[in-house]
């Protein structure tokens, strides 16, 4: 089944106008290029600038784009140490646009999406990987009772219940065998480290290009894109951007294999995990190499997603095609990790 992206901009207004305070029509809605989920515009009005982000329409997969739960941890998080931007409202009847959407606040800002980060200078460099840094440690200290985050997820078992769920959502995405997916299946369950009872709230896609940045200054100011957010175990979110940071700078994700780190002022990985395990209070994190071959595994599971609705025409992205190649190279990685540390 084919999607539109399209929606009657006239009826968005007119709708917004009602549940929106100070919202005043007309529209224009524009869609904002990248991202691989969900469909997201920057709406104009004479009055201001707002954020709509959607569900694709078309048919998808069970429990994924859920933009109910994005509000819904956005709202949570508003007056927490977490950069986000406040969110106006939730509409779940697909009549007015074609599928759930929410409408949140614009921010100005940056968006680096090499993390070389080629437009900035050295000591930049080092105080936006900080900062990044420090975003995912205020992520992983929010008490989750106070901001009513409570029930977003379940106790315990994270990474058990995670390898089966992406086990499966791959199989239902899967267009060809792919042998090394099938060896991560398998090895997966049976070296999940023991469940160490930590439980955070965790972002689930915790990447340098889902973090806004003010305009001039290396200064976050908003956390996005939380559609796989979760109660969850804090080092999935670590190794997962460490796993993307691995990725070959010209990929079409673009990571920073191959590149010198300490000439362009980025910390290495040892380092930066170092960091946040001294403003978490850890000493060390055992069994590191599961956490980023959990991550590449999940990474390529999402990918496949992603590859399969380009093919049907549910795509947010022009790239959503080309995402999809990374499934293989991703799945190669993790079984040669595996193989390294035998």
């Amino acid at each position: 089944m084919s999607a539109t992206f399209d929606f009657d901009a006239v009826k968005l207004a007119a709708y917004l106008e009602i549940y929106v305070t100070d919202f005043k029509g007309p529209l224009t809605a524009d869609k904002f290029p990248g991202g691989q989920s969900n469909p997201t515009y920057k709406i104009t009005t004479a009055g201001g600038e707002y954020v709509l982000r959607r569900k694709p329409p078309g048919e998808l997969l069970k429990s994924a784009h859920a933009v109910d739960r994005e509000f819904r941890v956005l709202s949570a998080l508003v007056n927490s140490d977490v950069p986000v931007a406040k969110v106006y409202h939730l509409c779940e009847d697909d009549a007015v646009i074609g599928s759930m959407f929410y409408l949140m606040e614009f921010k100005e800002g940056r968006v680096f999406w090499d993390p070389a980060l080629p437009e900035a200078t050295n000591a930049e460099r080092g105080i936006i990987f900080d900062q990044m840094n420090q975003v995912m440690v205020s992520l992983h200290s929010v008490d989750v009772d106070a901001v009513g985050l409570a029930d977003y997820g379940r106790p315990s078992n994270y990474f058990a219940r995670q390898i089966d769920r992406w086990s499966k959502q791959y199989r239902s995405s899967a267009t060809e065998v792919m042998a090394d997916m099938d060896s991560l299946i398998e090895w997966l369950p049976q070296n999940v480290p023991e469940d160490d009872g930590r439980l955070v709230l965790a972002h689930g896609d915790f990447r340098l290009d889902n973090i806004m940045f003010h305009p001039s200054e290396p200064r976050p100011l908003a956390l996005l894109d939380w559609e796989l957010s979760t109660l969850g175990h804090p080092f999935a979110d670590l190794a997962y951007q460490c796993m993307q940071l691995r990725l070959d700078n010209g990929s079409i994700l673009a990571g920073l294999g191959g590149i010198d780190r300490q000439a362009l002022g980025i910390p290495s990985e040892e380092d930066y995990v170092a960091l946040y395990c001294e403003r978490m209070g850890l000493e060390s994190i055992p069994n590191w190499d599961f956490y980023v071959i959990f991550s590449m595994f999940r990474f390529a599971s999402i990918l496949q997603g992603v590859g399969k609705r380009a093919q049907e025409g549910n795509a947010s992205s022009e790239k959503a095609s080309q995402m999809g190649l990374l499934v293989k190279p991703l799945a190669k990685m993790a079984v040669e990790l595996i193989s390294c540390g035998r």
